[in-house]
């Protein structure tokens, strides 16, 4: 047993033995640098540095600036410039021991970014527009080379020491005042929706070019750096031609090959191809780096060799671009950061060459590149000036630069700070310059056909709209939007409610084996009585893979599973398709559906939406019950499991669902407010369980509460055209709210008579009461604001309301509609609850094997009638929606969402002709 004992105390004491594991609550500083196990520090610094570049990204991104220059200045701040100067903050956040682990990762997410930087250049972008942007290009190298080694000879007698030679820092000023930041002029072009001008198609290529020359001049000064004598130099460039060779007529084959026989062409790159491209990337990175040019050069070129088939590149740049942005990006600026010193700028001498080299930097480029689009390319001043602005953006290109010469110990620390700050302001510059320079009236956008440069103004597009869609009240142009999955039934059912009765396409006759081929064997054929643009809207987001989706429109417009599925869809209905694309910002989607509405002459943009489902009131609050001659319409049913308050995703009604509803509402009230053209929305109630379609007959019935207005009546003359096609009939009624006794209203039994009194003024009264509802609680998303109504345009109105009515329920004999007329049922109601009447007549309109779909107006412009009391009792007896639904779709539309009536409702608002110019 004293065995035993003393084995068991021996155990005992060798485990105290141990070192200390405890780390902060045994007392020990976190911070303290551990070299043997330095992640508690590096998870810090990662911390600060990622929490104060997004910090200043969410500032900067109101004044349309890159997120680059965020990631900059936070490394700026996080040095010796400011925080660095607060006693203790440099010793336990960015101690000099733990400075080599931070450079290992940064210089690892460096490599990552060149070859990201690789992958989206485009040689097919070189070769489609080569002529004109060699010409931009070799423009802004020379110049601007030539005069940063003329301003090298001042700023090396000043700072630089005699030990470095001469030419080594000309050559890195050179490089830094040609270079041109390919990837963030990638980002201002897609955010200013240039890509698609002449000026963009010019600055990409050029840029390309420009990136590509940089790279190559980097690689020789940091090769004549390393090199101890000229023939050294020769052989590391020969060695750098070589490999470069190997890897664009050797590898590149070899990786196509692996990409076809892995499928990721056709599927995306599989866990094989990805190792082989990693092993590739840091194998070339090694290479170039051991010869003695930069590590970041093999990377680059790695990128270049990728397969471009199948949009691989993309899918590769999907699959690395957030690690990248996320952490090793911060990183490695924060490196630059920590050695960069605006202190040192402390006397005038200094400043004054801080400001030569601006000054210089940007007349060198900006004058090189514009007065070759000017005199070489024959483009006017205003788009030269562009061009010159764009091609003078620096961003992190030229950081990178910098530091390869800092750690070459070419630049000082102060000739350092002098060239950040440069780079800074050329990069700040360069948005509102563009959009000075280059305003979207003088905008100049490729031809859908024909030579490259074929084009047309922006101002010249849609100059006539308004006289073009106010001669006709027949539609004919149609911009359906596809934004999500989920929104294309939505935009499917719209569509099929405006395909005309017979298709147009031509019939063939006297075909055969009997009739020769040059025989006319087909019947003339006829315009299409309308055509269908599908606009795709995706997001622009800050990822680099949505910048080179934007540069590949085109091949998008082929591959986009939407735009395919929308297309058959087409087909199989005879409705002319016409794809398009748009990647835009998230802010800028409604505003670039109207654009795009305006430019391309639509007479109707269409987009469905999904509202959030209705919530169910409590029982005291529903005293009416649905009576055999009023069928209880389907609603959502409030759940009751206490579980759902953790797990309301899987809900109606749940947290997730009303956030994404609110948010597709802002969108739908942006279009609203900035189209100059009708809007329709279909709200799609197939998302709640409610048959979309009624026993596979195919047949629709319409009905259309018609409460005057601009919308009611572009919503009478819309049901008019549909009803054109035999699958389609309609019932119109005319309701009026007016003081009448119950027993009066033997047409509407179902009507709810509640206590209710009619304004006494329904006239400006209910339109300034409806107009509350405009408002949105949500800054950056105005809704529809028109004028204010006087009593005249008030007048105007209802005389138009008389007029059009009048139309439709007594035609001439002169009328075009009257086939579809016969198949419209007209009725005119007068009651005190105008909304608890539109629902019983909906649903008693309703055909046995026939899809009801309910047609109304926004009511937004000369309201006839203030709803809001009677909206707010039928909340109470079928349930509460959120306000964004009133917002969004007015009163009359939100009363039969919450109502449950019928299969959809489709929603209309007039154009705005005040806001065409």
């Amino acid at each position: 047993m004293p065995e035993f004992s003393g084995t068991v105390i021996r155990l005992f004491n060798a485990k105290r033995a141990a070192a200390e594991q405890g780390g902060l609550l045994s007392g020990k500083d976190p911070t303290a640098v551990n070299t043997a196990d330095p992640i508690r520090l590096w998870i810090i610094q990662l911390g600060i540095i990622v929490a104060t570049a997004s910090l200043l990204s969410l500032g900067l991104r109101k004044i349309r600036q890159p997120k680059v220059i965020a990631e900059v200045l936070g490394g700026i701040l996080l040095g010796p410039t400011a925080f660095g100067r607060i006693p203790g903050f440099k010793e336990h956040i960015f101690p000099t021991a733990s400075i080599p682990y931070l450079s290992l990762t940064a210089n690892i997410g460096l490599c990552l970014f060149l070859f990201l930087v690789g992958l989206e250049i485009d040689s097919s972008v070189i070769k489609k527009n080569a002529r004109l942007s060699a010409t931009v290009a070799l423009a802004g190298m020379i110049l601007p080379f030539g005069i940063g080694a003329g301003l090298s000879v001042a700023l090396y007698k000043q700072f630089i020491s005699e030990s470095i030679k001469f030419t080594y820092f000309m050559l890195f000023a050179g490089v830094a005042f040609s270079i041109t930041a390919f990837p963030v002029l990638c980002r201002i072009l897609t955010e200013l929706k240039l890509l698609d001008t002449t000026v963009g198609i010019v600055v990409l290529s050029a840029g390309v070019g420009n990136d590509i020359i940089g790279w190559t001049l980097l690689a020789l000064s940091v090769a004549l750096v390393n090199a101890g004598s000229g023939l050294t130099a020769v052989y590391i460039l020969l060695a750098c031609v070589g490999w470069t060779l190997f890897l664009l007529f050797v590898v590149k084959y070899a990786l196509l090959w692996l990409a076809r026989k892995t499928g990721s062409i056709e599927s995306g790159p599989t866990v094989l191809f990805m190792t082989v491209t990693i092993l590739i990337l840091f194998g070339s990175a090694f290479f170039t780096d051991v010869i003695g040019v930069h590590a970041i050069f093999g990377a680059f070129v790695t990128g270049i060799i990728v397969p471009r088939e199948g949009n691989l590149a993309i899918a590769l740049t999907e699959k690395l671009e957030d690690m990248v942005a996320i952490i090793f990006l911060p990183l490695y600026f924060t490196l630059s950061g920590l050695s960069t010193d605006l202190g040192l700028l402390n006397d005038g001498i200094t400043w004054g060459y801080t400001f030569a080299i601006i000054f210089t930097a940007f007349t060198g480029k900006f004058g090189g590149c514009a007065l070759a689009a000017r005199y070489a390319a024959g483009f006017s001043w205003r788009e030269a000036g562009a061009i010159g602005s764009l091609m003078s953006c620096k961003g992190l290109v030229e950081l990178i630069v910098l530091n390869v010469g800092l750690s070459a110990g070419i630049l000082t620390p102060r000739v350092f700070s002098m060239f950040v700050l440069e780079a800074l302001t050329l990069t700040f510059m360069t948005t509102p310059l563009v959009t000075r320079f280059y305003p979207p009236h003088v905008r100049k956008r490729v031809a859908a056909v024909g030579p490259t440069f074929d084009n047309v103004a922006d101002d010249e597009r849609g100059a006539d709209r308004k006289s073009q869609v106010g001669n006709s009240d027949s539609k004919r142009r149609f911009t359906v939007v596809l934004d999500k999955l989920e929104h294309l039934p939505g935009a499917m059912a719209i569509s099929q409610l405006i395909k005309p009765s017979i298709p147009a396409v031509p019939v063939p006759v006297n075909s055969g084996p009997g009739f020769p081929e040059s025989q006319e064997n087909t019947q003339p054929l006829h315009k299409p009585l309308i055509s269908v643009e599908a606009l795709r809207l995706i997001e622009l987001s800050d990822r680099t893979s949505a910048v080179m989706k934007s540069s590949v429109a085109d091949t998008l417009l082929r591959t986009d599973p939407l735009l395919a599925v929308f297309k058959m869809f087409g087909q199989l209905n005879a409705l002319p398709i016409i794809p398009a694309i748009s990647i835009v910002p998230y802010d800028d989607l409604a505003y670039s559906v109207a654009e795009h509405a305006a430019n391309h002459d639509s007479d109707m943009v269409m987009l469905p939406w999904l509202p959030p489902s209705v919530t169910a009131p409590a029982p005291s609050a529903a005293p009416d019950l649905p009576t055999p001659s009023q069928p209880a319409t389907p609603r959502a049913v409030a759940s009751h499991n206490p579980f759902d308050i953790f797990f309301k995703s899987g809900v109606p009604g749940g947290a997730a669902e009303k956030t994404t509803a609110i948010i597709h509402s802002q969108f739908v009230r942006g279009v609203f407010a900035h189209a100059r053209t009708d809007v329709a929305v279909f709200i799609d109630r197939s998302v709640y369980g409610v048959s979309i379609g009624a026993e596979g007959s195919g047949t629709q019935h319409l009905f259309l509460p018609f409460f005057g207005g601009p919308d009611d009546r572009l919503a009478l003359d819309f049901v008019v055209q549909v009803c054109e096609n035999e699958s389609v009939s309609a019932t119109v009624v005319k309701i009026v709210k007016r003081d009448v006794d119950a027993s009066s209203l033997s047409a509407v039994p179902t009507a709810h008579l509640g206590d209710m009194k009619a304004p006494g003024s329904p006239g400006l009264g209910a339109e300034e009461a409806n107009a509350l509802t405009i408002a949105s609680a949500i800054t950056g998303f105005p809704d529809t604001v028109y004028g204010q109504p006087s009593t005249a345009t008030r007048m105007q109105s209802e005389t138009a309301d008389n007029i059009a009515w009048a139309r439709y329920t007594t035609p001439s004999a002169e009328n075009t509609t009257s086939a579809a007329l016969s198949r419209i049922a007209f009725r005119e109601l007068s009651t005190p609850v105008p909304l608890h009447a539109m629902i019983s007549e909906a649903e008693s309109s309703r055909r046995v094997g026939s899809r009801l779909l309910v047609v109304v107006g926004r009511g937004r412009r000369l309201a006839v009638e203030n709803h809001a009391k009677e909206l707010k009792e039928l909340m109470a007896e079928h349930g509460s929606v959120g306000s964004e639904v009133k917002k969004t779709v007015g009163d009359v539309a939100t009363a039969l969402v919450v109502a449950g009536c019928g299969e959809g409702v489709v929603v209309l608002q007039e154009a705005n002709f005040n806001g065409l110019d």
